[in-house]
C-alpha cells in the first residue's frame, strides 16, 4: 500500500494567491468574515420595525460575536434613525411623580443649561428685588392700608360699645372681647351681681347686639386680609414676573416646538410665586441634596435632570458587561442628612436600557440570567416597551421608607444576547416566553470554506484586527503562515477558522517578538516564534508524559512485533492545550464462548461510546467467523497502562486489529500506530485529533530510539483531509524517516499492521489458508473440531448427555 505524499500531509498557503506585499495594502474589513448566515439573520432583525425581533447571537466563545456584531451595527445602522435625549423635571402637583420631558437628540443638554443660567440668575436677582426701597415701601404701604382699615373698622365697633357702656377688649391676634364697664373699670363678678335685674339685662341685650356688629366687622376683617395676601401675592408676582418674565418667554420661546418643555416652564412660572422662601430663606433639605449628590447648590426644584444625553445623528450601540438590575434599568439615590434620608427627581440615575434607547444593546445572556430579576425585568420591559424604575429594594421588600416613582420611558430597542448554543436551548425549552422576545437567531459559524477569494477575504480579516488592536503590520509570508495555522485550529485542509480570540492573540504575541527583533513588520518567523512559544508554554504536562515514556515507565514499542499488542492513539487536553499520545492495547484469546470480554467497561473506567465500539467490533467478528457456528474463543481486551476514564471509538479499530493478531496468533507491527472508529461493515470511520495523534506517536518514535525510516502512522482515508502536520513531521517524511498511511477498510489496516494479507473470502465464505482471516478461521475449525470430538467422548460414556 502507498504511503500518503507529503502534499497531502500539509497544505500550503500560495503566495500567489495572495496579492499584496504586507497588510498595510488591504482595506480593513467592515463586514463579518464568513458569517453570511449570521449577517442576514442580523440584518433582517434590524429591518424589521415591529416587536419582538431582537437578536440571539448563536455561537461559543471566542469567535468574536460582540465584535463583529458592533462592526456590523456601525457601518449598517439606520443614521437617519430619530433619537432622544429623556429629561426628569418636578411635578408640582404630585412631587412624588417626576415628569418625564422628551426632546429631540442634543436638546436635552441645552434645556439643562438654560435651567441653570436662570436659577442662576433669579438665585441673586429675586433676593436683590424683595430687599430693594420700591418693593419694601409698596409692602409697607400695602400693610399700612389693611392695618388702618382694620383700625376703622374696630374703632366703630368700639365707639358704639363706649356709649353702652361696654369696652372691646382686644385678647389675642384675631380675638376679641367685650366687657361692661363701671365707670372707668370693668365689672367684677361681684359688682355685676349687684346690678338690679334691669340693669343686668340692659347690658346683656347691649353685649348681644354688640357681638352680632363685631362678627361682622371680623368677617370684613377676613376678607380684607384675604384682600391683602391676593395684592401682596400679586406684588411678588409683579415684581417676579420684572425680574424673571421676560427670560421664561425666551425659553418658551426657543422651545415652542415642544409642548411637554412650554408646559413645565409655565408650571415653573406659576409656582416660582408659591415658593419664594426657596429664595429668600435658607432650606436645609436642599442644602443637604446639594452637598450629598456633589450638585450644584441652587434651587433644585427647578433644575432639570438629564438622564440620557444623546449626541446627534448617532445611535446608540450599547454594550453592558455587568448586567446588573440597577445598571440595567436605572435607580433612584438617596442621601442622608442628619438621620433623615431625603431623595426627588435629581437625583435619578439611567441604566444601560435608556442610554441604548432608540438603539442597540448588547449583554452576554448568561451574565444576565445571572443576575436576580433581572430577565423578568427585561422581559417586562420589551412587553411593555416601557422602562419603569423600580428599586429593588421595594422589589425585595427589604425597604420601607416613602421614595418616589418617575414617570416610565417609552422603549424602542433592539436588543442583542450573545451566549451559547446550551444556553439558547434552554431557554427554548424553559422559557416559552423567549421565542416571542427573541424572534431572530444568528447562528455563527465555527469555520468558512477555504479558496483564493476567501483566503484574501481572511487577510483583509487580519487586516482589521491589526488596525483594530494597533499592531504592526504583516507581510504576506506571516499571513500566509497564518492562514495555515487557522486550518491547522479547523483541522481541515480546506477550511479556515473564525475563532477570532486566537487569532487576535497570535497576532498579538507575533507583533509583541516583531517589536522585541526590532521589526518594522510581522514577518514568518515572529509567527512561528509565537506559535512555539505558546506551545512551550502549555506543554508542561505534556512534557511530563514523554519523560515517562522516555524513562520506560510508560511501555509503548516502536520495534519489532508482538502477538495481540497495537499502539493505539489518544489526545488529551490540558487547559486548551491538546497532544497526542501512544497507548498499548492489547487483547488475549482462549478457549470460550465467543465473548469479548472488555476490561475497560467491566471495571466502570470504560465510556458508553467507547464500549459502544467495542461492541460494534464485537458485531464485525461475529458477522465474518461465527456466521453459521458459534466461536469457541474468547478474547479480553484492554488499555494497558490506563488509570483513568476511557472515552470515544477512535481506538476502535487499533482494538479490533489487535483480536484478530490474536485470534490468528499473528504479530503487529509496533513500529507502526493506528487510529479510526469502525462500523459493523468493516469501514473505517474518520476521527478528531488526527493532527495530534500523529504528532504524538511521531514524538514517541524520536523518544525510544529515533526514527529509523520503518516507523510510521495509519488514519483513516477519510482524515486526510484533516492532516495539517507539523513542520518537523513533514520534514521528516518528506525525507523518508516516516511515514503516515490511509485506510478505508479493516483489510488494509490489518494488511499493513500484520503484514500479511488480510485475505477475502470465496463464494464458500472460505479464505485463503495463506491470510491473516484464514488462520482465524482454521483455529476456529479446529476448535469447533476438538468442540465435536469431546462431545463424542462425553455421549459414548452417558448417551443420555446431548
Amino acid at each position: 500500500m502507498k504511503s500518503l505524499s507529503v502534499s497531502q500531509l500539509y497544505k500550503a498557503c500560495v503566495l500567489k494567491q495572495l496579492p499584496f506585499k504586507s497588510t498595510r495594502q488591504l482595506e480593513p474589513l467592515a463586514e463579518i468574515v464568513g458569517q453570511n448566515r449570521a449577517q442576514e439573520a442580523v440584518r433582517f432583525a434590524l429591518a424589521m420595525p415591529h416587536d419582538g425581533y431582537n437578536v440571539y447571537a448563536v455561537g461559543r466563545n471566542g469567535l468574536g460575536k460582540r465584535t463583529m456584531m458592533l462592526r456590523y451595527l456601525e457601518h449598517h445602522v439606520d443614521i437617519e434613525q430619530q433619537t432622544h435625549d429623556w429629561c426628569y423635571v418636578a411635578n408640582f402637583e404630585e412631587s412624588r411623580v417626576p415628569r418625564l420631558l422628551k426632546l429631540p437628540a442634543g436638546k436635552g443638554m441645552h434645556l439643562k443649561q438654560d435651567m441653570e443660567k436662570l436659577m442662576g440668575r433669579l438665585v441673586k436677582l429675586i433676593p436683590q428685588a424683595f430687599d430693594s426701597e420700591r418693593f419694601l415701601e409698596r409692602a409697607e404701604q400695602l400693610k399700612e392700608e389693611y392695618g388702618k382699615k382694620q383700625e376703622d373698622e374696630l374703632e366703630k365697633v368700639a365707639a358704639q360699645a363706649r356709649r353702652k357702656k361696654v369696652s372691646l377688649n382686644i385678647t389675642t391676634p384675631g380675638g376679641y372681647r367685650l366687657i361692661a364697664m363701671n365707670g372707668d373699670k370693668a365689672h367684677t363678678a361681684e359688682t355685676f351681681r349687684a346690678l338690679t335685674d334691669a340693669q343686668r339685662e340692659k347690658f346683656e341685650d347691649s353685649i348681644n347686639k354688640l357681638e352680632k356688629k363685631l362678627r361682622k366687622a371680623v368677617r370684613k376683617l377676613a376678607d380684607w386680609e384675604q384682600e391683602y395676601v391676593d395684592k401682596q401675592q400679586a406684588l411678588n408676582k409683579e415684581t417676579l414676573e420684572e425680574i424673571s418674565g421676560h427670560q421664561i418667554d425666551e425659553l418658551v420661546e426657543r422651545y415652542r416646538e415642544l409642548p411637554d418643555v412650554v408646559a413645565h416652564f409655565k408650571a415653573v412660572r406659576a409656582d416660582l410665586v408659591e415658593n419664594l422662601d426657596i429664595f429668600l430663606d435658607d432650606n436645609e433639605e436642599q442644602a443637604a441634596i446639594a452637598y450629598a449628590s456633589l450638585d450644584k447648590k441652587m434651587p433644585r426644584r427647578y433644575l432639570v435632570n438629564l438622564v440620557v444625553h444623546q449626541k446627534t445623528n448617532e445611535v446608540p450601540m450599547v454594550v453592558e458587561d455587568n448586567p446588573t438590575y440597577h445598571n440595567l434599568f436605572g435607580y433612584v439615590e438617596n442621601v442622608t442628612y442628619k438621620g433623615t434620608i431625603f431623595t426627588d427627581f435629581s437625583l435619578i440615575r439611567a441604566g444601560s436600557l435608556h442610554r441604548a434607547n432608540g438603539g442597540y444593546l448588547l449583554m452576554d445572556a448568561i451574565k444576565v440570567l445571572e443576575q436576580p430579576f433581572v430577565w423578568d425585568g427585561l422581559k417586562r420591559a420589551l412587553r411593555s416597551r416601557t422602562v419603569q424604575i423600580n428599586s429593588l429594594e421595594r422589589e425585595l421588600t427589604l425597604s420601607s421608607t416613602v421614595s418616589i416613582e418617575p414617570e416610565g420611558v417609552p422603549l424602542d430597542v433592539k436588543l442583542v444576547l450573545f451566549g451559547d448554543r446550551e444556553t439558547w436551548m434552554l431557554l427554548q425549552d424553559y422559557d416559552p416566553e423567549f421565542a416571542e422576545l427573541f424572534r431572530v437567531t444568528a447562528d455563527f459559524e465555527n469555520e468558512m470554506y477555504r479558496s483564493e477569494e476567501s483566503q484574501v477575504m481572511y487577510a483583509k480579516f487580519i487586516a482589521s484586527v491589526v488596525k483594530e488592536k494597533k499592531l504592526l503590520h504583516c507581510n504576506n509570508k506571516a499571513v500566509a503562515r497564518i492562514i495555515e495555522h487557522s486550518a491547522r485550529i479547523a483541522e481541515h485542509q480546506d477550511r479556515l477558522s473564525l475563532h477570532a480570540a486566537n487569532i487576535a492573540n497570535l497576532l498579538r504575541e507575533s507583533d509583541f517578538w516583531a517589536r522585541q527583533a526590532g521589526a518594522r513588520l510581522i514577518q514568518h518567523v515572529h509567527v512561528e516564534r509565537a506559535l512555539e512559544s505558546a506551545k512551550y508554554r502549555s506543554s508542561r504536562i505534556r512534557d511530563q508524559f514523554y519523560d515517562s515514556i522516555r524513562d520506560g515507565s510508560t511501555l509503548v514499542s516502536t520495534q519489532g512485533a508482538v502477538i495481540g499488542q497495537v499502539n493505539a492513539l489518544s489526545v488529551l487536553s490540558t487547559g486548551g492545550f491538546e497532544f497526542g499520545l501512544s497507548n498499548r492495547v492489547t487483547a488475549t484469546c482462549y478457549y470460550g464462548d465467543g465473548d469479548i470480554i472488555d476490561i475497560e467497561r467491566d471495571v466502570k473506567l470504560g465510556g458508553n461510546i467507547h464500549s459502544k465500539g467495542v461492541m460494534i467490533l464485537s458485531a464485525w467478528l461475529s458477522s465474518h467467523f461465527a456466521v453459521t457456528d458459534p466461536m469457541q474463543l474468547s478474547a479480553s481486551l484492554t488499555f494497558e497502562q490506563n488509570y483513568g476514564e476511557v472515552d470515544g471509538d477512535s481506538a476502535s479499530l487499533a482494538e479490533l486489529c489487535a483480536l484478530i493478531s490474536s485470534l490468528a496468533s499473528v504479530p503487529v507491527r509496533q513500529d507502526l500506530a493506528i487510529t479510526g472508529s469502525v462500523n459493523q461493515f468493516g469501514e473505517v470511520q474518520p476521527i478528531g485529533g488526527v493532527n495530534e495523534k500523529v504528532e504524538g506517536f511521531f514524538a514517541t518514535c524520536q523518544l525510544k530510539g529515533g526514527l529509523d525510516g520503518n516507523q510510521g502512522v495509519i488514519v483513516p482515508a477519510n482524515n486526510v483531509q484533516n492532516l495539517m502536520l507539523d513542520s518537523e513531521v513533514v520534514k521528516a517524511v518528506r525525507e523518508k524517516r516516516f511515514t503516515v498511511y490511509s485506510v478505508s477498510n479493516v483489510e488494509e489496516a490489518v494488511t499493513l499492521l500484520l503484514g500479511r494479507p488480510a485475505g477475502k473470502a470465496d463464494r464458500k465464505g472460505n479464505y485463503p489458508k495463506e491470510s491473516v482471516f484464514g488462520n482465524i478461521q482454521q483455529r476456529l475449525e479446529e476448535m469447533r473440531e476438538h468442540e465435536r470430538e469431546e462431545h463424542a467422548r462425553d455421549d459414548q460414556k452417558d448417551p443420555s448427555i446431548h
